[in-house]
């Protein structure tokens, strides 16, 4: 990531406050604390898990600087608004991508996603958007009393679909971050997130065993929307 260099080209030093993800990305606020700088943490859009415009506009103060915005799991930031926030506000907006995205088979992982998304239930699918390139696929596995992520995560795993939790933890509260905030966005994110997987080898057949794991124990599960 280009951060550390792109802040301090732009002029920001000790004391100034960068705007950057709750979710994902820690890398991105210790680049801001190796500058001296304060990374001050908003909320994420529920369905993008990227950077909420309206989020962003709520924690600018006359001490920010810059916003660094990144596309979370191949979809884009609504980089419009957050530029119109930066611009009404005289910030810095730096947009980024997340590290490791691979652009190769991205046609392949749309065509996995879309047929997940047809035959899929009990959780709740990623919501469609333009020129999203499913560097992950991320479905939501809401916790009711019932099985949650985590036992959802173990029985795929026992069935052997290789599902990951995509962020364990909000970043405001990992070692050196740490910060008395409470973001409800990301708290559910994190608690709820499960990425399956859609890389451009999977076959039809593997696909489909993986959705009757899914609908067998997602169908115990009432989606909480």
């Amino acid at each position: 990531m280009r951060t550390v260099g792109a802040l301090k080209s732009a002029g920001v030093s000790a004391g100034d406050e960068v705007v950057v993800p709750a979710y994902g990305n820690a890398e991105v606020a210790r680049a801001v604390l190796e500058l001296g700088a304060v990374p001050v943490f908003a909320d994420v859009d529920g369905d993008s898990y990227c950077l909420d415009p309206a989020a962003v506009s709520d924690v600018v103060t006359s001490q920010t600087a810059a916003v660094v915005a990144i596309h979370r799991f191949g979809r884009q930031a609504d980089v419009g608004w957050i530029r119109e926030v930066g611009q009404r506000n005289g910030l810095l907006v730096l947009v980024e991508d997340e590290p490791g995205v691979d652009p190769v088979g991205a046609e392949l992982r749309r065509a996995h996603a879309s047929y997940l998304d047809g035959r899929l239930s009990g959780v709740r699918t990623p919501t469609p958007a333009a020129g999203h390139s499913y560097e992950q696929y991320v479905v939501r596995v809401p916790g009711n009393g019932r099985p949650d992520r985590d036992a959802f995560a173990r029985t795929l795993r026992a069935k052997g679909v290789a599902c990951k939790v995509p962020v364990l933890a909000p970043v405001y509260r990992m070692p050196g971050l740490r910060r008395d905030v409470f973001l409800p966005q990301t708290e559910r994110a994190v608690d709820e997130t499960l990425a399956l997987p859609v890389h451009a080898g999977m076959s039809r057949r593997e696909l489909h065993r993986m959705v009757s794991a899914c609908n067998a124990l997602g169908g115990l599960l009432q989606p909480a929307f």
